[in-house]
């Protein structure tokens, strides 16, 4: 079969770790060339992994939370290509998990700062190139915690960035826009090499955290976390022409929870 990304440029962003780097990886083993966007350093070791098999792949170091940056990372891609085929808005994560009572204003303010506003910026400044080309494709990476214990803030950015791919996927359509997410759910990962919180053991409590996991087990109809192939899978599909006939969903990836 021919690859899925055969010709096709892509911007993934948060690449350097997790489900963005797995779907760097596979992206590009399937024909695609790929630019990894993460302010990490662990955006080298993608790229380095994407090279060794054959692949193609560039790198960028921006901050994704700011639409400078975000703006950055599409003018790149047009500055080496001309056009972005793909982007994959997948920088996000809980930073804290407690009970609502218990988080700070900059705390709230921090969570919606790394979950919402780099997809809202990043669907924005990949507007002008994809309208102008008339096709592109966005994936979002939303969360099944839409519904969930301990993570309130989160919860809210992911719900909007749901809300951010139906009304978006609304206005594009029929300009040749597909706009789809996935909301992922618990996903077992090797230890992050930067983690999203270095100060957690300071400002939560164990028990907090040990909620969210029985809590993601437990509305999971398979009763165990997902794996990174598993994420990347249904990201990939989306992102592909398999899905031509797809847009303005959010397509839950937990196992059975639907978020």
């Amino acid at each position: 079969m021919k690859p899925r990304f055969e010709n096709k440029r892509a911007v993934i962003t948060g690449a350097g770790q997790g489900i963005g780097r797995r779907v760097a990886e596979r992206m590009a083993a399937e024909g695609a060339e790929v630019l990894v966007v993460d302010r990490s350093d662990a955006r080298h070791d993608t790229v380095a992994s994407i090279k060794k098999e054959g692949g193609t792949a560039h790198e960028l170091a921006v901050d994704l939370e700011t639409y400078e940056g975000c703006q950055a990372a599409i003018a790149k891609a047009v500055e080496l290509w001309g056009r972005v085929d793909i982007l994959v808005n997948n920088v996000g994560g809980t930073i804290w998990a407690k009970p609502f009572e218990h988080y700070e204003p900059h705390q709230i303010d921090a969570e919606i700062s790394r979950s919402l506003m780099p997809t809202l910026y990043g669907c924005h400044a990949a507007l002008e190139p994809m309208l102008k080309a008339g096709s592109g494709v966005i994936v979002n990476v939303s969360s099944i915690a839409t519904r969930g214990l301990n993570r309130v803030p989160y919860g809210a950015a992911k719900g909007g960035v749901n809300a951010i791919t139906v009304n978006l996927a609304w206005e594009v359509a029929e300009r040749g826009i597909r706009v789809v997410a996935t909301a992922p759910g618990g996903t077992e990962a090797p230890p992050r090499p930067v983690p999203r919180n270095p100060n957690a053991a300071e400002e939560q409590r164990e028990d907090w955290y040990q909620t969210l996991v029985e809590q993601t087990l437990q509305s999971s109809f398979m009763k165990r976390y997902g794996t990174l192939d598993e994420q990347a899978g249904a990201i990939l599909f989306l992102a592909s022409d398999d899905a031509s006939y797809i847009t303005g969903v959010t397509l839950p990836v937990g196992g059975g929870d639907l978020g």
